[in-house]
């Protein structure tokens, strides 16, 4: 085979991920708290048929070598922690992370996994769920008759309960913070698990030792950003497109050979 051919091959299967990530994130650029993710590629290994630094003769090397590459590949997609536009929505329940921090969801096998998205609801028994009815960590019931909900910078939760003028404790929210938050895996539902890669969450307080803070009535939105995205799209394709032509190219030139012999 043409190296050519499998060179060219290698960049098409790159270039179909990209535009395979570029598409996620057009896709959830409406997304609360969605992180948009990143590509990276790495070139394969060298032929060496001619070792740069080669001595010529005693006294004499050779400046360069011959050094022929056998494509691309990617080694991995990297979720980008830039802060998202914060929305406000007037909702008491609504919340945002000012800075870095995840919320803490306990899923239904007693897992702790995070996120960013700060839509919350009260279910049936007063507890604070997100969109999947999973509830939040710490805990935090609201009172059935509470007529106001209360939640500080620092994450402290008040509820002005009816007929009590003095504002009830409720809790206090805390954030979980990573070492390496783009080594957590990311499971859908805008949820993150826990990874050797991330590091181990370090529970902090809002506002303190690097956490962020929290703003109430207001949603976290993408970080997309959907010019950028599209024109990587253009990008991505016009490189998949030559990685094509390189394909004609070669199959042209093994045709001519083919013939000509």
């Amino acid at each position: 085979m043409h190296s050519a051919l499998w060179v060219s091959k290698t960049g098409m299967a790159a270039q179909d991920t990209k535009m395979t990530a570029i598409s996620n994130n057009l896709a959830n650029v409406n997304t609360v708290g969605f992180k948009r993710d990143r590509v990276v590629f790495e070139d394969l290994f060298y032929s060496i048929q001619r070792q740069p630094g080669a001595q010529v003769d005693q006294v004499n090397q050779l400046p360069s070598g011959v050094q022929l590459g056998s494509g691309v590949r990617v080694v991995g997609t990297q979720k980008v922690f830039t802060q998202g536009n914060s929305q406000n929505t007037t909702q008491d329940l609504d919340m945002a992370v000012l800075g870095a921090g995840f919320f803490q969801i306990e899923n239904s096998d007693g897992e702790i996994m995070y996120t960013r998205n700060g839509q919350f609801h009260v279910n049936s028994e007063g507890l604070m769920v997100n969109s999947q009815g999973l509830p939040l960590q710490p805990q935090i019931q609201v009172p059935e008759n509470a007529t106001k909900l209360n939640i500080g910078v620092d994450g402290t939760v008040t509820a002005v309960v009816a007929g009590d003028p003095q504002p009830q404790d409720l809790g206090q929210i805390t954030l979980a913070k990573f070492i390496n938050p783009a080594g957590l895996e990311a499971i859908g539902g805008n949820l993150f698990r826990e990874t050797e890669a991330s590091g181990a969450a370090e529970e902090l307080i809002a506002g303190q030792d690097g956490a962020g803070s929290i703003k109430q009535g207001a949603l976290e939105g993408s970080n997309v950003q959907v010019v950028e995205e599209m024109v990587d799209m253009i990008t991505t394709q016009r490189a998949y497109e030559m990685n094509a032509k390189v394909v004609s190219a070669a199959d042209d030139m093994l045709k001519f050979v083919a013939q000509s012999v």
